[in-house]
């Protein structure tokens, strides 16, 4: 038995053609050629990747920090889970953590993620040659997990930005970056998908896919071209095991460019909107309206922009920019990105007639301010800042945050820091959900109201 599997074996081997010696060492030559192109890029890039350490002061209850459910969440889809028990005293302590960042300006501009700098007091950068700066919040968008920060120094190494949208599936990319505190650690992978949406990360999700090893501490670092231009940021992973499955998520750093314009200007970004409720065209619906794609027009909001476009529900939105629209967060990406006063050009059909319809771009606080302005209120999402301004604030509804004099609210006796819970008996969770709330009846608002001492309802009446 022995000598018969020998003798298959020895039959197979010897039918496997070999490579001539001359194959063989141009075979070697491409792959060392390749390997010379990575540590061509990596040596080109890495000056420019920081090692962002982060602290904050926090009150929170005894067990697992806040810090470590982020990094749960944020990598590994996890949530905490345990048995209801009595709570424990809060205690006040110092969380650190870490991530990367690039930067992108001989100013020191510095982009990461939001998750990274987001709520942190204190800020360290420390660049690859050694030195080590204190920064600055510039600005951060939580719904894109953007952030801008700043260092102060010279002779500043600068990564700089390339285009995401020429990117095609299958090309190589690095990720560098800082995971679990090594530092300047470069990974090399492919573009595996582009456009990842619904991955349920951010608000606003258009992620390039990549099979680069990312890990935590690799958020807010570059994923990068063999041009050494950065064509995403590192944002998080998807993993069951909680180990590297081989499934990254960058920004795309042309997404990243417009984000990053407004909070370098403002501190904050004013998103696009034209207040429709859509969805997504089943083949059915698609063939009962006459069209193969576009997006299903179900509900236009009060006051908004495509109310004054003449936009209707029904309508069948099947361009945007003379672009065909191929899904719902793909044209609600595009949207929020467009500057708020510009007009744009949708197509649509309309009772099986094609039309054509200009909206002038508003945003979602331009309308909240107008509808509350007929109660005398105004409101903003929960933050950090206003729970330092009024206490605990909670972890629902939002926050009002001013009363006009002689308004409805006003004589209500509704006073800035009192958190709406429900608008019209409808949850509240976000100046989205309010400013849909308002936009279904006009003339009244009936208010779940809590402050620190009670809840109760509130009936206001223009």
């Amino acid at each position: 038995m022995k000598k018969f599997v020998f003798m298959v074996t020895a039959l197979a081997l010897s039918s496997t053609p070999l490579l001539a010696k001359d194959e063989i060492s141009t075979e070697i030559a491409q792959l060392k050629s390749t390997g010379r192109a990575f540590a061509s890029v990596a040596k080109k890039v890495s000056p420019a990747v920081v090692l962002i350490k982060v602290e904050k002061d926090v009150q929170q209850q005894a067990g697992r920090s806040s810090a470590e459910e982020e990094l749960l969440r944020r990598f590994f889809g996890q949530q905490r889970r345990q048995a209801p028990q009595q709570k424990a005293p809060e205690q006040e302590r110092q969380e650190a953590g870490q991530g990367s960042g690039f930067i992108i300006s001989k100013d020191g501009l510095i982009l990461t993620n939001n998750h990274v700098v987001g709520e942190a007091d204190a800020i360290k950068v420390m660049l690859n040659d050694g030195r080590e700066f204190s920064a600055e919040i510039i600005g951060t968008d939580p719904k894109s997990d953007v952030a801008v920060i700043k260092i102060k120094g010279e002779n500043l190494p600068i990564l700089e930005l390339g285009d995401s949208d020429k990117m095609e599936i299958g090309e190589w990319v690095l990720a560098v970056g800082n995971p679990f505190g090594l530092s300047h650690t470069v990974t090399s992978g492919i573009v595996s998908a582009k456009g990842r949406n619904a991955v349920g990360i951010t608000d606003y999700e258009d992620f390039i896919q990549t099979d680069a090893a990312i890990n935590p501490g690799n958020s807010g670092g570059p994923l990068v071209d063999l041009d050494g231009k950065a064509i995403g940021i590192n944002t998080a992973i998807f993993s069951r095991s909680g180990g590297y499955m081989g499934i990254g998520f960058a920004i795309p750093i042309n997404m990243v460019k417009k984000i990053k314009d407004q909070l370098i200007a403002d501190g904050t970004v004013t998103r696009g909107f034209l207040g429709i409720e859509m969805q997504e065209l089943t083949p059915e619906l698609a063939e009962s309206f006459d069209t193969k794609e576009g997006i299903l027009i179900t509900r236009i909001e009060t006051e908004s922009p495509a109310e004054k476009s003449g936009l209707q529900s029904g309508d069948i939105i099947v361009s945007y920019k003379d672009k065909p629209i191929k899904n719902l967060n793909a044209f609600r990406n595009s949207i929020a990105l467009e500057k708020p006063g510009d007009k744009i050009e949708l197509s649509i059909i309309r009772n099986s007639k094609n039309k054509s319809i200009t909206v002038k771009v508003g945003s979602r606080e331009a309308l909240v301010a107008l509808q509350s302005g007929r109660f005398g209120l105004d409101v903003e999402n929960r933050s950090e800042a206003l729970s330092q301004k009024y206490g605990n604030i909670g972890r629902r509804g939002v926050v009002i945050t001013k009363v006009n004099e002689s308004s409805p609210a006003h004589k209500a006796g509704l006073e800035p820091g009192m958190i709406i819970l429900q608008a019209n008996r409808v949850a509240i969770e976000s100046t989205e959900d309010y400013t849909k709330a308002l936009s279904r009846q006009k003339d009244q608002l009936l208010l779940l109201i809590k402050t620190q001492y009670y809840s109760r309802y509130i009936l206001l009446k223009k």
